[in-house]
């Protein structure tokens, strides 16, 4: 069955949506790798590929639905910021953002009744879950280490050990 036009419409929104959450946590690396916290950095870029893949799986998911996907331009995104943990803070901010982007994803579909999509969506719903209980739990650790220099060294090589692995095929 082809996707109607309002899941279509919210679906590329939310491939914006992706796309730019992408390109923020991009930035946020850069930040952080500039401030020789290479373990934030590291973990940011991992959060980076990580939304390319949630656009694409998006993209792919209209052309099976024999859609058209209508990439929109990318709007500019903050490059500093005052803190790793404001960095977080932002982070897990955006998070729960893209939760209410998901679940609004999600009401379309099912005003549309386009079970393919709820049942599409629903890995996006536990994904963020997921997502806003790793930012949340960065915050706090950073709101305990506080100004200690050592204890936010050893946070960030911890964070080194971070890798991507593509969850959405």
């Amino acid at each position: 069955m082809k996707i109607s036009p309002s899941v279509q419409d919210v679906l590329n929104k939310q491939i914006n949506a992706e796309f730019w959450s992408a390109y923020m946590y991009l930035a946020m690396a850069n930040w952080c790798e500039e401030q020789g916290l290479r373990g934030f950095a590291n973990w940011l870029r991992v959060q980076y590929h990580e939304e390319n893949s949630h656009a694409l799986k998006f993209v792919n998911y209209i052309h099976e639905r024999q859609g058209e996907v209508k990439l929109q331009p990318i709007e500019a995104v903050p490059l500093t910021w005052k803190s790793v943990l404001e960095v977080m803070e932002k982070t897990y901010e955006h998070e729960c953002k893209v939760t209410e982007m998901i679940y609004n994803c999600v009401n379309v579909a099912e005003a549309e009744k386009d079970r393919a999509t709820v049942n599409l969506l629903q890995w996006y719903v536990d994904e963020q879950v997921e997502e806003e209980a790793n930012a949340d739990e960065i915050v706090t650790n950073l709101r305990f280490i506080g100004e200690s220099k050592g204890a936010l060294m050893q946070y960030d090589h911890v964070l080194k050990g971070r890798s991507f692995k593509d969850e959405t095929k």
